[in-house]
């Protein structure tokens, strides 16, 4: 695909730049607790400023109008000293800000979920965006499956580009659609809505597609297997055809919450009417390194245990095995992302995008709004 790409413009000194971003990071205590995205997002910044341009930075973050971009403020101001922060875009005081800007300067705008229009796809909303600036770049394919306004409307309003990270993400989730040889799917999660178009793709093109997660508890109870309490999703209780597949592959062993409130791992076709599966067990987990040496391409979305409930053990070493075994990889999903903290280990050949449903999404459709906004204008 070819893109409209802001580091190929020359004449950029001077102009206005609506630069969109995704900072939207995880915030402890005030503080953000990974800042992954605001270091990826830094050559845009970085470039921009080299050339001269008045960089204004759009953003969200959380879910909540009151949640507040100053945390990612303070972390962008490691690298920007200067940088300039406005509470509200249409006050007088922000006027001014933006009047007085400099060549090379930035200013980081609030969090947009505060104006109601943004979410709402609102074109009023867009319009006011679209004054503060001359160029619009999308450096956000994290979030560029939303309709939001600045991802969906503003680009249609201005000269429209992309920033570096968003080519070089679409350039890996691209390579990540095609058919390879040795190719293994890694599916996690508990969104079969999500997944399940995935899961039919990659069992035409991949060598294997493994699904585990709580979306591995859904293909348990379809084929007849006791689950328990786990967690299922009835609307794919259907799908024992597409099950059946031999490319398909489940775990052998997890790990289970019993009545009695303790771990313990079962194999797969052994779970009790009271226990609750939180995790692949540690055999699928040989099982996957098995896999992953004689794989040349892995394509990872979605952790194997429930993550937010501390079950990381199986994601670390599975990840680790990846990287160990320097094996080609993209892995994407905020979860996953997260248990990659707790390795010290590093591959040039692992990719870590930051998407997670917009990665899913791409992958299913080739595209998403926020690309056809741009391209399509």
């Amino acid at each position: 695909m070819e893109l409209p790409l802001i580091t190929h413009e020359k004449n950029l000194k001077g102009k206005r730049v609506l630069l969109r971003l995704d900072l939207n990071e995880p915030i402890v205590k005030g503080k953000v607790a990974d800042d992954f995205r605001i270091r990826q997002s830094l050559l845009a910044i970085r470039f921009l400023k080299k050339s001269g341009a008045k960089t204004i930075i759009l953003s969200h973050i959380g879910r909540k109008p009151e949640e507040t971009l100053r945390p990612a403020l303070a972390e962008l101001k490691k690298y920007f000293p200067k940088i300039e922060f406005v509470e509200d875009f249409e006050s007088k005081e922000a006027q001014g800000k933006f009047t007085a800007m400099k060549d090379g300067d930035i200013i980081l705008v609030e969090n947009l979920r505060k104006w109601k229009g943004e979410k709402d796809g609102d074109k009023s909303f867009a319009k006011k965006l679209a004054t503060l600036g001359e160029i619009y770049v999308n450096d956000a394919l994290a979030v560029s499956h939303r309709k939001d306004a600045s991802i969906f409307l503003l680009p249609k309003l201005l000269p429209a580009y992309f920033g570096p990270l968003f080519e070089t993400e679409l350039n890996h989730l691209s390579y990540g659609m095609k058919a390879h040889e040795k190719f293994l799917v890694i599916l996690g999660g508990a969104k079969f809505e999500t997944k399940m178009p995935l899961v039919k793709k990659y069992l035409e093109i991949a060598t294997s597609v493994f699904v585990g997660g709580a979306l591995a508890n859904t293909v348990f109870k379809a084929m007849g297997h006791e689950v328990g309490k786990s967690l299922i999703d009835e609307e794919y209780m259907h799908s024992k055809t597409l099950f059946k597949n031999k490319k398909l592959i489940l775990p052998i062993d997890v790990v289970v919450i019993g009545e009695n409130g303790k771990r313990q791992v079962k194999k797969s076709d052994q779970i009790s009417t009271g226990d609750n599966i939180c995790d692949v067990g540690p055999e699928t987990v040989k099982m996957l390194t098995g896999l992953i040496q004689k794989e040349k391409f892995v394509l990872w979305n979605g952790p194997l245990g429930y993550y937010e409930g501390g079950f990381t053990k199986s994601t670390i070493a599975t990840e680790l095995s990846i990287i160990e075994n320097k094996v080609s990889a993209v892995i994407g999903g905020g979860d996953t992302l997260a248990a990659l903290k707790h390795i010290k280990k590093k591959s040039k050949k692992l990719f870590i995008s930051t998407a997670g449903g917009a990665m899913l999404e791409f992958l299913a459709k080739g595209t998403l709004p926020g690309i056809e906004a741009v391209t399509k204008k």
